[in-house]
């Protein structure tokens, strides 16, 4: 436990932090699964939409966007600071340290790795989901297509890496060691915490999160490396958010669309 802070304190913290983040993203995610369990429209009829339109003016939908994906970062930003300041080496207590391009370099073929191992069977699992009716329609993007709708897309595709990973498991597995707890309980909490933010989607979302999570957390325990896990992050949501126009034109019977 860092000098000078209490139990107390820490737990607080920890509270804070994700009411700010994906806590409250999880709280909202438990009230829309039972919104949609109490429809009468079955749950694999119904859909969740990601990276909407904000504003019917193509400008100020670009602004809205921009100015959205830079505050969502404001809360990594914030736990990076508090881990920074408990911390030394800082950069080694977030498990970013860059020491050496090559130790780079590993990270992101380790992560390209990890995306195609995760990314694959989440996939398969997605439509398995649908198949049996226990997860909803996702669609990744509702954007119209613009000069600057795939920069955006991958705007959100690492904000979404960089916030889970960074909050869910560099940040909170910190803490939770800074409170004693042992780490397979560790695990399992952030397991379940990354699983219930992604219940909006179904339970079959709720399952491959969770699973993913105790992949993910199970490599920082053992390498105790977060670059990996946020590259592998980002390319999976990257190739779902700007792969899902193509693919759903593609395979129309497969996404539900229009053919």
């Amino acid at each position: 436990m860092p000098s000078g802070t209490t139990r107390g304190r820490l737990r607080a913290e920890i509270l804070l932090v994700l009411g700010l983040s994906l806590g409250a993203s999880a709280v909202y995610s438990v009230v829309q699964i039972l919104d949609l369990l109490t429809r009468p429209t079955p749950l694999s009829s119904q859909t969740a939409n990601l990276n909407n339109s904000l504003n019917s003016r193509e400008l100020f939908d670009f602004v809205y966007q921009v100015l959205g994906i830079a505050f969502d970062l404001v809360p990594v930003i914030l736990v990076g600071f508090l881990l920074w300041q408990a911390a030394s080496p800082h950069l080694a207590r977030l498990g970013l340290d860059l020491s050496s391009g090559r130790r780079f370099w590993r990270d992101a073929l380790g992560g390209a790795g990890l995306a195609l191992a995760i990314g694959v069977p989440g996939l398969a699992l997605y439509f398995a989901g649908r198949a049996i009716g226990i997860t909803v329609d996702v669609v990744p993007t509702n954007l119209a297509a613009h000069w600057w709708t795939v920069p955006v897309l991958l705007l959100s595709a690492l904000r979404s890496g960089v916030t889970e990973e960074v909050i869910v498991v560099a940040y909170l597995f910190a803490r939770l060691r800074d409170l004693g707890w042992r780490p397979v309980w560790i695990l399992l909490s952030a397991a379940l915490l990354r699983g219930t933010y992604h219940l909006y989607q179904g339970f079959g979302a709720f399952v491959g999160n969770a699973v993913m999570g105790l992949v993910f957390g199970w490599l920082y325990l053992r390498f105790g490396r977060i670059l990996p896990l946020v590259i592998a992050h980002f390319l999976m949501d990257a190739a779902v958010f700007v792969g899902y126009p193509w693919a759903a034109a593609a395979f129309p019977a497969l996404f539900g669309t229009p053919g």
